[in-house]
């Protein structure tokens, strides 16, 4: 079942640069008209517990670029399909200079809730798949692989709860440039499922309580954390303030 609207989340009044550096005052003419998938919250402060981006992410663009934004995602989340363009959009402006970097971790919302409904059932199996694709072809393949996922997979919402046919992943394998037997063999094994586990448990460390959650990171290490389905023009209001700021 969907989860009850809340207000839409903006971006925060001003973003804490350095110790030395006054905060920088973030435009709210821009905010999302989309709400977040709710989850169970966390009382951890927001981005602190997070894993540092690492060897076994999902990385596009520069990995040394001044601007990492790490996304936890769900494939099957109607305000993930929304943001994942927008972030397409962001890549294609910032990537080709090297400014900006894109991390995907998966967040899957398919642990039953109070009342045992499971918001995004095939969410985590697909999870999986991803994982799959970039062990079978690499970082080119998942990002390929991912881009057609996030294309043809249905919103799970109350009028289309069922989302993407299973069977379309070997078909979308078989689009990234994979093999589907190998494909498959890897999906059924589940080997990857306690990966995704983890991915899960690092955004609730990170402080998400809904899907799409994205935590922008500076070279000095600090942590942004921007919930829900951001504009494309606060996304780069905010990156062009850390850029322009004096120190990252």
């Amino acid at each position: 079942m969907d989860p009850k609207p809340t207000s839409p989340i903006g971006l925060p009044g001003a973003l804490i640069i350095s110790a030395a550096i006054v905060a920088i005052a973030i435009i709210y003419t821009h905010k999302p008209t989309v709400i977040t998938q709710q989850v169970p919250t966390t009382t951890q402060a927001a981005a602190v517990g997070m894993a540092d981006v690492n060897g076994s992410d999902h990385i596009l663009g520069n990995p040394d670029a001044p601007i990492k934004i790490v996304e936890y995602s769900d494939t099957s989340c109607p305000y993930c399909k929304v943001f994942y363009p927008i972030m397409q959009q962001v890549m294609n402006t910032y990537g080709p200079t090297g400014k900006v970097a894109w991390i995907y971790r998966s967040f899957p919302l398919d642990k039953p809730d109070a009342d045992g409904n499971v918001l995004h059932p095939n969410s985590g199996h697909e999870a999986q798949a991803l994982e799959c694709a970039a062990s079978i072809g690499g970082n080119d393949a998942f990002w390929k692989f991912t881009n057609r996922l996030y294309d043809i997979t249905p919103s799970v919402t109350g009028t289309s709860p069922n989302g993407l046919d299973q069977k379309q992943l070997p078909v979308i394998a078989k689009y990234a440039g994979l093999d589907p037997v190998s494909f498959n063999d890897c999906l059924s094994s589940g080997q990857f499922k306690d990966k995704v586990e983890k991915e899960y448990l690092d955004g609730i460390n990170a402080g998400v309580s809904g899907t799409p959650y994205s935590v922008l990171i500076t070279t000095s290490g600090t942590r942004i954390p921007l919930a829900g389905a951001e504009t494309y023009e606060t996304m780069k209001t905010a990156i062009d303030a850390l850029l322009n700021a004096p120190t990252q």
